[in-house]
């Protein structure tokens, strides 16, 4: 699966349009990563625990997403976007969306 932002894959020319598909993850953060991070925000530094678990709530979108676009019939999914977004109480989850075009290239 070819996954991409731009609107093509280079050399490839598109065949069939599938259809847009999206992948959406929303991830909690726990209490002992909230006070490190908050420790770390007081002192300096970067949040490891919280860049870990942005790294894995994006790659769980984008193979949601993949996933999807097989399912179509898909071998590329192209202009794809990725939010993000900060959602309950007090901020504490993460939801990551990641969308696109499901293609089949010739």
């Amino acid at each position: 699966m070819i996954l991409t932002t731009t609107p093509t894959v280079e050399g490839r020319t598109i065949a069939e349009y599938r259809g847009i598909v999206f992948g959406e993850v929303i991830s909690g953060v726990n209490f002992l990563r909230d006070f490190a991070a908050n420790i770390r925000n007081l002192v300096g530094g970067r949040s490891g625990s919280y860049e870990e678990e942005l790294v894995k709530a994006r790659s769980q979108a984008l193979d949601e997403m993949a996933s999807r676009a097989v399912k179509l019939g898909a071998d590329a999914v192209v202009g794809i976007d990725i939010d993000y977004e900060v959602l309950g109480e007090n901020g504490g989850m993460l939801m990551v969306t990641a969308s696109g075009t499901a293609v089949r290239l010739s």
